[in-house]
């Protein structure tokens, strides 16, 4: 197992009964519509899918994002890979 990178922040995300997203590690805002938000982390890219997406919140200083809508989900994409199996195994 690779010892991490203490200079790296842990990337988690957090989905409330559909209605609600929180993404940390979030190092900028790509792009987004209603229907799908695209975010780089810190190790990769994610896509975030639903409808009525609307950004609450980003800090590029602490990697800190949120976004409501009906959520339906977050795909992964580079690095996060390794994340992606240990979210869904």
């Amino acid at each position: 197992m690779d010892e991490p990178n203490i200079q790296e922040r842990a990337e988690t995300a957090l989905i409330e009964q559909q209605k609600k997203i929180t993404v940390t590690g979030v190092a900028s805002v790509d792009g987004f519509t209603p229907r799908e938000i695209r975010i780089t982390l810190e190790g990769g890219r994610a896509v975030i899918a639903g409808e009525n997406l609307k950004i609450v919140s980003f800090s590029k200083a602490n990697g800190n994002f949120s976004a409501t809508g009906k959520i339906a989900g977050i795909r992964f994409f580079g690095k996060s890979e390794k994340l992606t199996k240990r979210l869904f195994g």
